[in-house]
């Protein structure tokens, strides 16, 4: 059975990450890695991570601390948009809950069809036809075209013209 561990491990990768390995090693921790396949395993591989490391730090491009600001500025300000946008939001939505709502009290208020369909359901529920209520109802909604059109812009019209007039920000 291999062995899993090895009391000098650490101790190997130790002197590879402070870049003391080999040179300036024992020569008795040296020759232990020589004959030990974990140690050198461990010091073949640390080392290639640090060389690895090496190049990356001389092909590193650090950017001028002037751009790095602006663009630090640039992104708190973005996220200080989105966090007072949000309260916007919300009171959009519910303004547009409002709408539909008044827009449904005043279709429901106005209209005589509308309401003797309410009574006649809830007087006689159990005759109340599907079929004569879909015939009855091109008629009076030809009546309340103004109506649907502005339930139709409050819904459809307004937010597209929105979210145009803010994408071009």
């Amino acid at each position: 059975m291999n062995p899993v561990e090895c009391e000098f491990e650490a101790e190997v990768l130790r002197a590879v990450l402070q870049s003391r390995w080999p040179r300036q090693m024992e020569a008795a921790l040296r020759a232990h890695a020589a004959q030990c396949p974990i140690c050198s395993e461990v010091a073949e591989v640390a080392l290639a991570f640090d060389g690895a490391l090496e190049q990356t730090r001389a092909h590193a491009a650090i950017p001028n601390a002037s751009r790095v600001w602006w663009r630090a500025q640039l992104r708190a300000r973005n996220e200080a948009a989105r966090a007072a946008g949000r309260p916007i939001a919300v009171a959009q939505v519910i303004a547009l809950g409002c709408t539909l709502a008044l827009l449904g009290a005043c279709f429901g208020a106005t209209s005589a069809w509308f309401q003797s369909l309410v009574k006649r359901g809830v007087t006689n529920a159990s005759k109340l036809d599907l079929a004569a209520i879909l015939a009855s109802m091109p008629a009076p909604l030809a009546g309340h075209g103004l109506l649907i059109l502005g339930l139709v812009a409050a819904v459809f019209l307004v937010p597209t013209l929105v979210f145009v007039a803010l994408g071009r920000d």
